[in-house]
């Protein structure tokens, strides 16, 4: 997949800059009122990586970037994680590495094109954990970026630490108080000097909130990580955190991890944005779809390449066939008639619905191939038309917005 087609002549170097107008050049940028070039993406035709090299320099010469570019031709968004000053795109990608090391035999090539997809499209959040096929995610991971020479201030990278009960192999007793051995261990599987964001996964019910705070603090400190964020925590425990570190003059979480979908509502629309708006934690949300079950792909029973048929998704199996997953059916097949007088798919009308949430910083999105990440993606195009007409319409199918004395949905 290439970011543009051939239009015109060559790419103009940075020692092209002073001299004179090179043929052609008009047809590929043009001076704004700065009297700045526009960077002549267009004239990009192949996956050369001698002319990806020149138009980054090109960009980089111009006070541009190339993520600045393509979100031009995409329409990507970016937001702030939380009040923090770290930008993310809103659309990110989780644990598709976790599940292709499982569900598929050329586990580097798919991951390569996903991830490649992704970047091309704007994207710059790549989430992983330590857990994710006991580390071997975070190698790939890591693989990738050294193979495809991506500029490492382009991405944001996040990982989790802690699965909250089983230990794994790359874990210790005492992760959290021996300074995060654990993150150690990710940044070497990843080959990285640092990550954008760690984020302890699921509270350590035995070890005290202030030795966490300090262990998370020390690795920020030691320029493993920027920022440290909660995953799966309750409101008061993040509460905690937060009080934590003011009292002891140590760096508070800024962003907690949620499940956030159609179905699941509470944590991100009431609980979250208390916080906030007190405290400046933002919200990076995971499982858009239900685990595929709102792609709708389990209306007719569990098909046997899904992930619901795996022996270890047998819980995700009994939801869907339960009473309430019926239900939840059926709820969609109405969703589906919104989707198509907007002229989306229901996919991409959930990923929208998500997005429209101003408290949300980035949903992450979890694929198994190409096609479906290109339909996710596509989600961008379909935002601008979640007016609060189509919103109100959704919550009167959905039937469980949660109460909340203020409603800080968009």
């Amino acid at each position: 997949m290439y970011l543009y087609k051939a239009t015109c002549p060559d790419i103009p170097t940075p020692k092209q800059k002073g001299g004179q107008k090179e043929r052609g050049q008009s047809r590929c940028s043009k001076q704004n009122t700065g009297g700045k070039l526009y960077p002549p993406l267009v004239c990009l035709r192949s996956n050369s990586q001698v002319e990806l090299k020149h138009l980054e320099e090109f960009l980089n010469v111009h006070t541009l970037s190339l993520q600045d570019s393509v979100r031009a031709r995409t329409g990507m968004a970016y937001r702030n994680l939380g009040k923090s000053g770290l930008r993310v795109s809103c659309l990110g990608l989780g644990d598709l590495l976790f599940l292709y090391f499982y569900m598929c035999v050329h586990v580097f090539q798919v991951a390569e094109q996903l991830m490649t997809i992704a970047y091309e499209s704007g994207v710059n959040l790549f989430d992983t954990a330590e857990v994710y096929a006991s580390g071997k995610a975070e190698v790939i991971l890591g693989n990738i970026i050294k193979k495809k020479g991506w500029r490492r201030s382009s991405l944001v990278i996040t990982t989790k630490l802690y699965w909250g009960g089983k230990q794994t192999n790359t874990q210790t007793d005492s992760q959290y108080t021996s300074g995060l051995s654990g993150l150690k261990g990710s940044l070497q599987r990843m080959q990285l000097e640092y990550v954008d964001v760690v984020f302890a996964n699921r509270p350590d019910s035995n070890t005290p909130m202030e030795e966490i705070v300090r262990a998370m603090t020390y690795v920020i400190n030691q320029g493993m990580s920027m920022y440290w964020g909660t995953s799966r925590w309750t409101a008061m425990e993040i509460m905690e955190a937060y009080s934590v570190a003011r009292q002891f003059n140590l760096i508070p979480p800024v962003c907690e991890q949620a499940e956030y979908h159609l179905f699941q509502r509470e944590k991100v629309e009431v609980q979250l944005p208390e916080l906030y708006h007190k405290i400046g934690v933002g919200a990076m949300t995971w499982s858009p779809l239900a685990c595929g079950i709102i792609t709708g792909k389990y209306e007719n029973g569990i098909p046997e390449s899904s992930r619901a048929a795996m022996k270890s998704y047998q819980w995700l199996k009994d939801k869907i066939v339960s009473e309430d997953g019926r239900k939840q059916q059926a709820k969609l097949k109405e969703l589906g008639h919104i989707a198509e007088k907007l002229g989306c798919t229901l996919p991409q009308l959930a990923v929208a619905w998500c997005l429209r949430n101003e408290g949300v910083s980035s949903v992450l999105l979890g694929t198994s191939n190409a096609e479906q990440l290109t339909e996710n993606l596509g989600a961008i195009q379909v935002l601008p038309k979640m007016t609060s007409h189509v919103v109100s319409d959704i919550d009167h199918i959905l039937g469980n917005r949660p109460y909340s004395k203020k409603d800080y949905r968009s």
